[in-house]
This record gives C-alpha cells, sequence and structure tokens, in this order.
C-alpha cells in the first residue's frame, strides 16, 4: 500500500466531517449562501437594479428577483463577455465556460473566483467519499483518465474561456497529477474520434484504475480498445480498473452494455457538474442520491415541474421541498446567476440528508397530447422490459406523430439503436408501452380513451446515434442525445441518416 493511499483515506476521513456538516446543517447553511450572496452583489449593476438593498428576507428576494433562462439573462451576460466589470458579481469572471445551447447557440456561463473552487473541491469530495465508506484507495496508485473537452482557453475580453472540464483540467490538485491522462497534447485535439484514438494508444498498455466521463462516450473507448486487443474484456486490458466516475446522463440505459464491455459491475460514482456550479455527487455506493451541496455558494430554488410554464408557479426554497416531487432547478450563485432556470428536473430521494436525482430535463419532455411524459419516466420504462428480456440498448430518444397514416391514431414514436434487439420487437413495445402507463396515468388515459394508439418502435443501425451527433458537430465532450421533444426535429434527422 503506497504513501499516496494511506494518507487519502486519512484525509477522506477528515472530508466525511465537513461533509457531515452538509448533511446535517443544510437549511442553516443555505440561509448563510443566500444572506451572502446578497450582501455581495448589493453593489453590482444587477445588484442595483433589483435593489439588493431592501432584500432581507427570501420573500423579498422573489419580490424583486424574476425567475429567467439563459435569453432572458442574457442582456447582463453580454455585458460581462463584453468585458464590463461588476454586472453580475464583483469585477470580472475568472473565466467564462462555453456551452452548447438548444435554443441560444453558444452560451457563455460566468466562473467566479469564488465560484471556481467549489468545481474541484465537490469532485475531490466525490471521491474522497467513496474511499471514506469502502476502504478502497488502491486507484491512487495507478493511473486515471478523464474523458473531457479540450484544456485549450480562448480570450475573450481579457476572460479566458472553453469548455467546464477544459478549464477544470487547469486546477486538478498536483497529487493526482502525474498519474492523470491522457497527455495534455492529446486531450487537445478538437475532433473526437482522433482523440478517441489517440487516448487508446496512450492508455492501451497502463495500469488504468480509474476511468471518468460521460456513459456513452467511454462506451465509445471501450469499443476500440477491445477492438485493437481481439476483442477482449476491459478487465483484461486493465485488471485493476476498479471505478468508474460519471455524470451528465442517467448511466441505466447504458450501465447492460457498459457492464458487459468491462466484464463486471463496477463500482462507479454520480456526479452532477455543471457549468452553473457543482450541484450534488454520490456520497454513498448504499443508495443511488446525490448529496446537495448546499454550503458551495449556491443557494437553490425549486419550482414544481408541472407548474413551470404556468403564469402563478409556486417558486420556494429547500426547506419546502417535498420527497419525490419533479421540481425545475433554479440556481442563485456566486458567479452571479440570478433565479437562473439551469434547465434540469430533480427530485428529492432523502430529505435527511437532502439527496436529490436528476430526472431530466423541463423543455425535454413529450406533452402533445397533454400526457406531459419526462425523461425519468421513459428511460424507468424502457429499462425495466430491457432488463427482464436480456435487450440491449446502445441509445434511444422519443418524438410524437402528431400525423399517422391514415386510419391509424397518433402515438409516441421511439428510435432505438440496440446492441441486442428483442426476439419480438413488437411484443418488446406493447411490453414498454404497459410500463409508460404504469409511471404516467396521463398516458394511461390516453390509451385507454383511444386518443393514442401504443408506442411504436423503429430499430436503427448500429452507429446511428454516433453518426447524427456528428452531423451535429456534437461529437464527444459533454454533447447528450436528447431524450425527448415535442416535435419531429431528430425524428426527421434520424430518418434522413437511416434511409
Amino acid at each position: 500500500m503506497g504513501l499516496k493511499v494511506i494518507l487519502s483515506k486519512v484525509f477522506a476521513a477528515w472530508v466525511n466531517r465537513d461533509l457531515n456538516n452538509i448533511r446535517n446543517n443544510a437549511l442553516v447553511l443555505q440561509q448563510k449562501t443566500f444572506e451572502k450572496l446578497i450582501t455581495q452583489a448589493k453593489q453590482t449593476a444587477f445588484g442595483n437594479d433589483h435593489q439588493f438593498d431592501n432584500i432581507h428576507t427570501y420573500e423579498d428576494f422573489k419580490k424583486h428577483v424574476p425567475i429567467r433562462d439563459y435569453e432572458e439573462l442574457r442582456p447582463y451576460i453580454d455585458r460581462v463577455v463584453a468585458g464590463e466589470e461588476n454586472v453580475l458579481w464583483p469585477g470580472k469572471p475568472a473565466y467564462l465556460t462555453k456551452t452548447s445551447g438548444t435554443t441560444s447557440g453558444v452560451k457563455y456561463i460566468p466562473i467566479s473566483k469564488e465560484s471556481m473552487p467549489t468545481h474541484i473541491t465537490a469532485a475531490r469530495n466525490a471521491l474522497l467519499s467513496y474511499i471514506h465508506e469502502t476502504g478502497k484507495a488502491d486507484f491512487l496508485d495507478g493511473k486515471m483518465i478523464f474523458l473531457q473537452g479540450s484544456p485549450e482557453l480562448t480570450d475573450k475580453a481579457g476572460i479566458p474561456t472553453g469548455r467546464l472540464s477544459g478549464i477544470v483540467a487547469h486546477h486538478v490538485p498536483s497529487y493526482l497529477q502525474k498519474n492523470r491522462l491522457p497527455s495534455y497534447k492529446t486531450n487537445c485535439i478538437e475532433d473526437w474520434e482522433q482523440k478517441v484514438d489517440a487516448i487508446v494508444e496512450e492508455t492501451k498498455t497502463e495500469d488504468m484504475r480509474l476511468i471518468s466521463g460521460i456513459p456513452p462516450w467511454c462506451q465509445m473507448y471501450f469499443d476500440r480498445l477491445s477492438a485493437i486487443a481481439g476483442g477482449r474484456k476491459i478487465k483484461d486490458i486493465f485488471p485493476n480498473f476498479k471505478l468508474f466516475v460519471y455524470g451528465g446522463v442517467n448511466y441505466e440505459p447504458y450501465r447492460a452494455r457498459m457492464e458487459e464491455s468491462i466484464g463486471f459491475a463496477i463500482d462507479s460514482i454520480e456526479t452532477y457538474p455543471a457549468s452553473e456550479g457543482f450541484i450534488a455527487f454520490q456520497d454513498s455506493q448504499k443508495d443511488k442520491g446525490l448529496l446537495l451541496m448546499v454550503d458551495s455558494g449556491i443557494f437553490y430554488e425549486f419550482i414544481p415541474a408541472e407548474e413551470y410554464f404556468s403564469e402563478n408557479r409556486e417558486r420556494v426554497s429547500l426547506k419546502e421541498v417535498k420527497l419525490d416531487k419533479n421540481y425545475a432547478l433554479i440556481l442563485n450563485t456566486n458567479a452571479g446567476l440570478w433565479g437562473y432556470s439551469i434547465g434540469d428536473t430533480v427530485k428529492f430521494v432523502s430529505k435527511d440528508p437532502y439527496k436529490i436525482m436528476v430526472t431530466g430535463r423541463i423543455k425535454h419532455y413529450i406533452s402533445a397530447f397533454g400526457e406531459h411524459v419526462i425523461g425519468e419516466e421513459v428511460e424507468q420504462a424502457l429499462m425495466s422490459v430491457a432488463n427482464a428480456e436480456g435487450v440491449d440498448i446502445v441509445e434511444f430518444t422519443v418524438a410524437p406523430q402528431v400525423n399517422p397514416p391514415q386510419g391509424q391514431l397518433p402515438y409516441h414514436e421511439w428510435f432505438i439503436e440496440f446492441g441486442i434487439e428483442p426476439n419480438d420487437l413488437k411484443a418488446f413495445s406493447l411490453k414498454v408501452d404497459k410500463a409508460l402507463q404504469l409511471k404516467n396515468i396521463y398516458y394511461l388515459d390516453l390509451i385507454a380513451g383511444n386518443i393514442l394508439q401504443p408506442l411504436v418502435i423503429k430499430s436503427l443501425k448500429k452507429d446511428t446515434f454516433i453518426n447524427y451527433m456528428r452531423s451535429q458537430g456534437k461529437l464527444g465532450g459533454q454533447n447528450k442525445v436528447p431524450r425527448l421533444a415535442n416535435d419531429r426535429k431528430i425524428a426527421d434527422e434520424l430518418s434522413l441518416l437511416t434511409n
């Protein structure tokens, strides 16, 4: 056992005491965060415009600060990007993160000198929580790989600008740098497929023990490793590989195929990082809930998902949330985001401590017929049947078919790329439909009332989704295939690729 492993266990125990403070005092810490944020931003342009001098309570805050998405906050962000100081937060941002918005084109999210350390600390504490609970720290003596965006930064009005994962790469603690792959040169390759091939070459003979990244892109890495190794499992290529860290998407649709590639059910840690802040991470292998980071410069608000688009929507703080209810997540941060709708939906699975699960995107749902089916429901319905029948799902998306062939009822059309196909696709489809009816009473009513016919699955050929993401210029990195849509845009583009 190396010195690094021994010291990590001591450090993990120390950090766990800090995390216990978060677990036991969430509401107190949120109130302190709220007061500190308001105080620090009083003299900014945003603070002046929204009368921060008159905000003393959360009720005051709701009266003065409306909920905004990126486009609605953009007039302030554009001033920040132009180099103006003291707009949303004192001074200039330390960085601007560049993300791909679905409606806004390129989005720029500020990271301040106060918020930057929270990204690093939370990622570190996710690993230390695992070490503290399991006693497993041997991965620190081997190599680690982080599949991420390029660390090369550009300049916007004197502010370093790049992808979040690329920015974070500049702040990886020195004690991890020596064992970290890929190399800086390889990380800077922009073309994702070239980058994966280069990573395969760099890592194929290394003692890889921890791998981190978004599941579909890790799967591509595993497939290419296996291909050059004569079809061997990852456990045979990397016999000491013991820990998979992921975030950004639900792992469950990918789990069976990932574990088949690896060769065993590997330990995993789910994280919830975003350009807007590091929101939560899985602090225990005993449950899948993610511990909400209540002491990291973020004051959280929540809107019941079903009320999000209504005029008189409810807006609550942490102390008012209820278990197992879907909420749109709203952030107020020490980088200057105020009443900011991040676009994600979450539900609380515990209030002692406060733990969440990410359930989808507020705009990624299907309600073409009033059913309001969300991402969590389609994923659970599909995977419950797929797992029971030994069917392997590579990737999928769902769209409404509101103009079916003459004589047919409308339906939900599911585009699925299978690794292992069902023996009877129609029977499989009906079982998934029944599972979805059990998840969503509105969908059940529409089927029972002959408004909709049962869902239809279109099986797609191998690599259809990779080709689709490539055609959109979104192959690799933090990009994900949208699970749900209220229109046929993605469906039509997929159809073009398969014809």
